[in-house]
């Protein structure tokens, strides 16, 4: 039998069903010999165990051996199917049921797949590794189907790595119904964040730009300024800009800096994928 089905008497019930449940949901199933509904939903049961490998105590009682059992939890049928969690059943139901309905049940009380990760990138953020946190919340949001919480941490992680283009974008793919105040909160944040990356330096040159298009050697220092406030779209846009027009420029500096932004972001970055793409088809 799996490690985690286990059968119950009254010499382990106690340890199993009641202290286990402080530490994991147990799913407890009353079954019998003679109950033919019984023999249907248990091997459901034991197969989401071993997928679920650990995540839940599937805990059987035979019914007729313990009878004892089965009354002081208010068993009136089987097969009964109950939820324990903190000590206490939370959930239930009697009769054979289909597998999604079971499944639809169990996910209630699971962890989900995503919460690791959405955990350990929380601690990075709370620690100031925001860079670390981005992959991490990245895949919980794309894994959780843009669950409303992971969301907005993924939109405020993106603010704190100056992604704002991409934060923007997040925050856009929220329903008006779930429009609240963190989310209003993070689209405050996007503008003072805009308004604090555009440093004397960076708007002078953007004037300069502006009034000398061509000049792909300040389009190259307003990229590297763009870098350095942590703005790698307008960053590596600008480079494609200018490899587009001169692959070697400034010796080689123009690529290798628009390598290294790309190499800054990590692999599996969306954002550097998009330029790997753009800066490759330029190349060959």
């Amino acid at each position: 039998m799996n490690e985690h089905i286990v059968n119950i008497d009254e010499r382990n019930a106690a340890a199993l069903l009641i202290e286990e449940s402080h530490k994991r949901p147990v799913v407890v199933d009353f079954w019998a010999d003679w109950c033919e509904p019984c023999k249907v939903l248990m091997p459901i049961l034991e197969k989401l165990a071993a997928e679920y490998d650990g995540a839940f105590l599937l805990a059987k009682v035979n019914a007729d051996e313990q009878a004892g059992i089965a009354q002081q939890l208010g068993v009136r049928s089987l097969p009964t199917v109950m939820v324990i969690q903190g000590g206490q059943p939370v959930d239930g139901f009697a009769g054979a049921q289909p597998e999604n309905v079971v499944r639809e049940l169990l996910e209630k009380y699971l962890p989900k797949p995503w919460d690791a990760a959405l955990q350990s990138a929380l601690q990075l953020m709370s620690d100031g590794n925001y860079a670390d946190a981005l992959p991490l919340l990245r895949s919980a949001w794309e894994d959780s189907s843009h669950q409303h919480d992971i969301t907005l941490a993924y939109a405020q992680c993106l603010i704190e790595c100056m992604r704002l283009d991409e934060a923007e974008a997040v925050l856009d793919g929220v329903r008006l119904a779930d429009q609240d105040a963190g989310y209003e909160q993070l689209k405050a944040q996007i503008g003072i964040q805009r308004e604090a990356a555009r440093s004397p330096e960076l708007a002078a040159l953007e004037e300069q730009l502006a009034a000398d298009p061509d000049n792909l050697d300040i389009r190259h220092q307003l990229a590297v300024q763009y870098t350095s406030a942590g703005l790698y779209k307008e960053a590596m846009e600008s480079c494609i800009q200018i490899l587009t027009r001169d692959r070697e420029h400034a010796d080689g500096a123009t690529k290798k800096l628009l390598l290294d932004s790309i190499a800054t972001l990590g692999k599996g970055d969306p954002l550097a994928a998009e330029y790997q793409r753009k800066l490759f088809g330029l190349l060959y």
